[in-house]
């Protein structure tokens, strides 16, 4: 389960603070976190990933406190049990597709699992990448290579950010179903962060920033 309690965060020299009301996520849920720009939906982000300590406010995942965690031990756990899929994949150049994913494991100090490897690959249709450079694939293989880093540990939680804004309806579509697909299969809890009003029927759960 993840929740925030009365998080709230300001920046230094805003004159207005930002706060988030009380959400509470169950395992294996698929939420829509849906905000404008400006609407602070980055910052929540931010606090949800582990990556910006709110001013005040508790943040839990998996019935931890993040931010009670020194910045080792939270780096450790946000690799093992946070996945994210941005909106451009950040591959190293130099490495395998395969080398890429023994990386995110590395980072989690977790042991170098290939099978693991193989399973994701396979279930998103680019086991016959696993050799290949990042070079070498097509955009939507790419994304595809973005959610098997994501899911490779096994997280509690997935977020995705902005992973529609630029597609057209048919591939914003099939990314959605990979991404519900694939939260599925690996038990984790689902946020899609968005801007993108086209996705909102896809989601019975959406926290709404507006």
């Amino acid at each position: 389960m993840i929740s925030i309690q009365s998080v709230a965060h300001s920046y230094q020299n805003a004159t207005q603070q930002l706060s988030f009301k009380d959400w509470q996520i169950n395992d294996g849920e698929q939420w829509l976190l849906l905000g404008e720009s400006g609407s602070g939906k980055t910052t929540l982000l931010h606090i949800l990933t582990g990556i910006l300590k709110p001013k005040q406010g508790e943040v839990k995942i998996s019935d931890t406190s993040i931010y009670q965690l020194s910045s080792k031990k939270l780096d450790q756990f946000r690799s093992r049990n946070i996945g994210i899929i941005f909106q451009r994949p950040h591959l190293i150049k130099s490495l395998t597709i395969a080398e890429n994913l023994l990386l995110a494991q590395s980072f989690a100090q977790l042991p170098e699992n290939h099978e693991r490897i193989d399973e994701v690959l396979k279930s998103l249709d680019i086991i016959h990448k696993k050799n290949a450079y990042p070079k070498e694939l097509s955009q939507g293989q790419l994304q595809r290579v973005s959610i098997a880093r994501a899911v490779i540990n096994k997280p509690a939680l997935l977020i995705a950010d902005e992973p529609t804004s630029s597609l057209d309806d048919k591939n914003a579509a099939a990314v959605l179903q990979l991404l519900m697909q694939q939260s599925g299969l690996n038990q984790a809890t689902l946020v899609v962060a968005t801007h993108d009003k086209r996705v909102k029927d896809a989601f019975t759960h959406t926290y709404d920033l507006a």
